[in-house]
């Protein structure tokens, strides 16, 4: 865990890769910018891995992945 920040304090390098971890995830799911419920529900997702431990790039990825199918279970996203 990064010792650089505090729980919801994030640095600019932090949000760089955030960002990054943001877009590849919306690319991978063909997210257009249209969809914005289930983009947001990603950001937010991201966001809570991130607070919860994963700061690296790689583990975001992994984890965040594994964690597709759960995350649309039960969620309804106007098209």
């Amino acid at each position: 865990m990064s010792l650089s920040r505090y729980r919801g304090v994030y640095w600019p390098a932090d949000l760089d890769m955030l960002q990054r971890v943001f877009d590849r995830l919306c690319y991978e799911r063909r997210l257009a910018k249209k969809d914005r419920d289930q983009r947001e529900f990603l950001a937010m997702e991201i966001f809570q891995v991130f607070d919860d431990g994963a700061t690296d790039e790689a583990d975001l990825l992994r984890t965040l992945s594994k964690r597709r199918g759960r995350l649309l279970e039960g969620h309804e996203f106007p098209n």
